[in-house]
């Protein structure tokens, strides 16, 4: 597991998995950008896309999804300096009230016609500072109900203790991290 810096700023990190040679941003944009990549998983799981947002047409769902996945890239990639990714950023656990050390968050797509089912899936190293670890097309209501969902969760804690073990839990540890691993 590497890690990539998104924002030369520092504020915005993907992980390169293990075998993989694109930081999981760009596989996750790549793949949500793929018609028959999309018409595959939407005809896969065309019971929750119709029970849970009542939508019946694959192909709708495939251009939706492209529209939605270029728009959260536009809003990924062009990132102000000034921009505050806490708001784009929440905590995945809706009910948690306080921040926690490397905390789980999520980002949501903004699709206008239907509530966006793209997920970003992120490490909260401190206050503006986010190490992407997946994402997913999410069509229920929780994570676990899924295969697919259920592996970016566990994907999150695999990063997360990964952190851990490296002593790393604030950004300028992560920072440190990644300029050693780069000098060697």
């Amino acid at each position: 597991m590497r890690f990539e810096r998104i924002l030369e700023d520092g504020r915005l990190w993907a992980v390169i998995y293990e075998g993989e040679n694109v930081n999981i941003l760009e596989k996750l944009f790549t793949q949500w950008n793929d018609y028959e990549w999309l018409k595959g998983f939407f005809t896969k799981h065309i019971e929750d896309l119709t029970s849970f947002f009542h939508i019946t047409d694959i192909d709708r769902a495939v251009f939706d999804t492209v529209d939605d996945a270029n728009d959260l890239e536009c809003l990924i990639m062009d990132i102000a300096p000034d921009a505050n990714l806490d708001e784009l950023f929440r905590p995945l656990e809706n009910l948690r009230l306080s921040e926690a050390l490397l905390g789980r968050e999520k980002a949501k797509g903004r699709y206008h016609t239907h509530v966006s089912w793209l997920r970003l899936y992120a490490i909260r190293l401190e206050s503006g500072r986010y190490i992407i670890t997946g994402g997913a097309i999410k069509l229920t209501a929780t994570m676990q109900e899924r295969e697919h969902t259920l592996e970016e969760l566990n994907r999150l804690n695999r990063v997360r203790d990964y952190l851990i073990s490296l002593g790393i839990c604030e950004y300028q540890g992560l920072e440190d991290y990644y300029n050693d691993e780069n000098n060697r």
